[in-house]
C-alpha cells in the first residue's frame, strides 16, 4: 500500500518583510536630525565645529601661544607637560574626530550596501519561493495522473 504524499506547502510570508520593504536604511541623519534638547543641541554643534581640520589649525595657533615661555624657561618636565597637556590634547582632538567621521561615513556606506544586499537577496528567496511553488503544482499534477493510471490499470494477486 502506498502512503499518499502530503499535497503542496503553504507559503507564509513573514509579516516583517512587507514592513521592511516599506522602511529605508537608518543612516547618522536621521538619528541626528531627529528632535533634540538644548544640551544635545549644543553638543552636536561644538562637536560639528570642533570636529574640523580648521578647529585643529586653529588650536594649533593657540597653542603657540604658551610655547615661547615655555621654552625660555627651559625645564624639560614643561617642555614635555606642554606638549602633552598643551599640543597633542588641543590639536589631536578635533583631527580624530575628523578621522572618525570619515570612518562613519565609510561605514555608512557599508551598511547601506549590506541592507541593499539583504533586500536583494530576499527578493530572491521570493522568486526562488514562488518558482517551488509552480513546481509544487506541476507534482502534484504528475502524481494525480499516476494516482489515476495505477487505479486504471487491472489489480493482480
Amino acid at each position: 500500500m502506498t502512503t499518499k504524499p502530503k499535497k503542496g506547502f503553504d507559503y507564509v510570508q513573514d509579516p516583517h518583510i512587507e514592513a521592511r520593504k516599506a522602511k529605508k536604511p537608518v543612516v547618522a541623519k536621521d538619528v541626528v536630525d531627529g528632535p533634540k534638547s538644548l544640551n544635545e543641541k549644543l553638543g552636536l554643534g561644538i562637536t560639528k565645529r570642533v570636529g574640523t581640520m580648521w578647529a585643529a589649525y586653529a588650536f594649533f595657533a593657540l597653542t603657540l601661544v604658551s610655547l615661547p615661555s615655555v621654552l625660555m624657561k627651559g625645564d624639560p618636565v614643561q617642555i614635555v607637560a606642554w606638549i602633552a597637556q598643551t599640543f597633542l590634547q588641543l590639536v589631536l582632538l578635533p583631527i580624530i574626530i575628523v578621522g572618525q567621521n570619515i570612518q562613519a561615513a565609510s561605514a555608512e556606506k557599508r551598511a547601506i550596501l549590506t541592507y541593499e544586499d539583504a533586500a536583494a537577496v530576499l527578493e530572491e528567496a521570493i522568486k526562488i519561493q514562488k518558482h517551488l511553488d509552480h513546481q509544487d503544482k506541476y507534482l502534484e499534477h504528475l502524481v494525480d495522473r499516476l494516482e489515476k493510471l495505477e487505479a486504471s490499470k487491472p489489480k493482480t494477486k
